[in-house]
């Protein structure tokens, strides 16, 4: 799998997963009690917080995420290899496919379900299909774009600028995953208070399927033009 790590639209590509991400955690944590499914730091806090008992947190939601996190991390990492070999295209549009597929199906439980039972299986599916999204950046391994956590990002952002001495390398990817994330969140928080939790989900399901189609888009036209 042949990687580009200046491919403009691939970058476009992360940066629009990254304003999906932030949808979802609006739809996660404030929707479906207190929880993340892409960003796992945030459930081993709030794990912390429910061990110390601390009201409304639970240690069951965490811990389905953390799970789903990690099976959807372990198909990731198989799907890569299963398409070793392959143009890189084709890695990418099947990891985005399963993904827009599982919070599909994520869209429909909660929609089906009513209660805790059918929020849980909602948070288990969504964090397998972030765990999948997590393996398929990794092994791209573009700087700068994880398209789900910031902490780094906004180290290099600020410890690389200017004014700590630094030459602001990467400063636009940097700034418009900051921008990308708070984007998503806001969208999908004002969704998920006035719309709830349904529409956000097959939002970012449609989002995450024309993402898939438009790189394989481009990849074919890219290839005729060059034939």
């Amino acid at each position: 799998m042949e990687e580009r790590r200046n491919d403009r639209p691939l970058l476009v590509v992360l940066v629009a997963l990254t304003t999906v991400t932030g949808c979802l955690d609006a739809v996660c944590y404030l929707g479906l009690g207190r929880v993340f499914t892409a960003n796992m730091t945030g459930n081993v806090v709030i794990l912390g917080f429910s061990a110390a008992g601390a009201p409304g947190f639970s240690i069951v939601r965490p811990l389905i995420a953390l799970a789903g996190f990690a099976l959807g991390t372990l198909s990731g990492g198989r799907l890569a290899l299963v398409m070793a070999g392959r143009p890189r295209a084709q890695w990418v549009s099947g990891a985005l496919t399963a993904e827009s597929l599982l919070i599909a199906v994520a869209a429909l439980v909660v929609a089906v379900t009513d209660g805790s039972g059918g929020h849980q299986g909602a948070i288990a599916v969504l964090a397998t299909a972030m765990g999948i999204r997590n393996a398929t950046v990794r092994r791209l391994a573009v700087p700068d774009m994880s398209t789900t956590v910031l902490t780094t990002i906004l180290t290099g952002l600020i410890a690389e600028s200017s004014p700590a001495g630094g030459t602001n390398p990467r400063a636009g990817r940097r700034i418009g995953a900051v921008v990308a994330l708070a984007g998503g969140a806001a969208g999908g928080g004002w969704l998920v208070l006035h719309r709830g939790l349904v529409l956000p989900l097959l939002v970012a399901a449609c989002t995450v399927a024309a993402i898939a189609l438009a790189h394989a888009l481009w990849v074919f036209l890219r290839r005729v033009q060059h034939s």
